[in-house]
C-alpha cells in the first residue's frame, strides 16, 4: 500500500522534469553555458540541442536502471527477489516505496539541474547562486535516501534470520 505513494512521487518527479525541460529548454539561447569562471562569463558552450538530448538520454537510462527493480518485484520476474520480498510482506512496500521515492528524487535532481542551466544562461531573470541551498540538499537527501534503504535491508535479513531460528 505504502508503494502507492512512492508511485506518485515518482510520476510527480516525471512530469516536472518534463515540464521544467521543455519550458526551460525553449527559453535558453542558442548557445549555451555549462559553467561560470569567477567573473561570470561562460566557460564552455554548446548547442542547446545537445544539452536537450544529453538531458533527455541521462534522464531515460537513470530512470530504466531506477525503476528496473520494483517493476521486476511487482510482476514477479525476478524469482529470487520475489521469494525474498514475497505479497504480503512489510518489507515488500518499504523496499517498492524506496525504490520509486528515489526515482522521484532522481527525477527532481534533474529537473534542478535543467533549472541551473537556465539560471546560468539567463542572469538578468535568475541568479545561479539562488539555487546553492538546493545544491546542498538534494545531495544530503539522496545520500539519507541510500542509507535508508541499507537500514531497511538489515531490517529485513534480522527478520528472516530471527524467523529460522
Amino acid at each position: 500500500m505504502y508503494y502507492r505513494f512512492g508511485k506518485v512521487f515518482y510520476f510527480l518527479g516525471v512530469l516536472v522534469f518534463l515540464f521544467t525541460l521543455l519550458y526551460f529548454y525553449a527559453a535558453l539561447p542558442e548557445q549555451i553555458g555549462i559553467r561560470l569562471d569567477d567573473q561570470g562569463a561562460l566557460l564552455r558552450e554548446y548547442p542547446k540541442s545537445t544539452f536537450f538530448y544529453g538531458l533527455a538520454i541521462g534522464f531515460f537510462l537513470l530512470n530504466l536502471v531506477t525503476i528496473y527493480t520494483p517493476k521486476t518485484l511487482e510482476t514477479k520476474t525476478n524469482q529470487k527477489l520475489h521469494r525474498l520480498f514475497p505479497i504480503g510482506d512489510p518489507y515488500r512496500d518499504y523496499l517498492l516505496l524506496w525504490f520509486y521515492s528515489f526515482g522521484g528524487w532522481v527525477n527532481f535532481s534533474l529537473a534542478l539541474a535543467a533549472l541551473y542551466v537556465h539560471a546560468i544562461n539567463n542572469q538578468e531573470e535568475l541568479s545561479a547562486a539562488a539555487y546553492n541551498f538546493w545544491f546542498y540538499l538534494m545531495p544530503i537527501i539522496l545520500f539519507l535516501w541510500v542509507g535508508g534503504l541499507f537500514v531497511l535491508l538489515f531490517k529485513k535479513f534480522k527478520s528472516t534470520q530471527v524467523g529460522v531460528n
